[in-house]
């Protein structure tokens, strides 16, 4: 397998870390997440949309040398949720504590239509997906509560 590939998918081997490697592989991205929000809205935009579709051609090429479908090891995809699930949140530690517990929740149960996703959608975008539906759900539900209403007495709009 090319080695890049490999290095970029396992996002600089952490989806090869013996526990959890989607968890490993989310924390990763936070780093990055807190990069790109000092970027601004618009950069933090483009740049999730430009990795997304490097994402999509690295689970491709993943899945074309790899011998089983959706290999633990390839957290990318997990990447790429995070970075979906933090689109347009406010740069505070509430929102990287809620945002990588709740987009972890959603990629490890899989509620419809994200399990739909993963067993129907195959290859390198079906890898790619389900994380991509679970990044829009947290989003979507971490934008409510910050909007809309305040946490055990916490508020989390600044």
């Amino acid at each position: 397998m090319n080695s890049l590939v490999k290095f970029t998918a396992t996002w600089g081997y952490l989806g090869r870390l013996p526990k959890a490697p989607g968890t490993w592989g989310s924390l990763g991205a936070l780093p990055f997440v807190l990069l790109m929000m000092h970027l601004g809205p618009l950069t933090y935009l483009t740049t999730t949309f430009m990795f997304t579709l490097v994402a999509l051609w690295v689970c491709i090429a993943y899945e074309n040398q790899a011998p089983n479908h959706d290999a633990e090891e390839v957290v990318i995809d997990e990447v790429a949720g995070v970075f979906i699930t933090m689109a347009w949140l406010p740069m505070t530690w509430q929102s990287f504590v809620f945002g990588f517990f709740l987009f972890r929740l959603l990629d490890i149960l899989k509620p419809y239509p994200i399990s739909w996703i993963d067993k129907k959608v195959q290859g390198g975008l079906g890898v790619l997906a389900d994380d991509i539906l679970a990044g829009v759900f947290s989003n979507i539900i971490l934008q409510v509560i910050y909007n809309k209403t305040s946490w055990l007495g916490v508020q989390l709009v600044q």
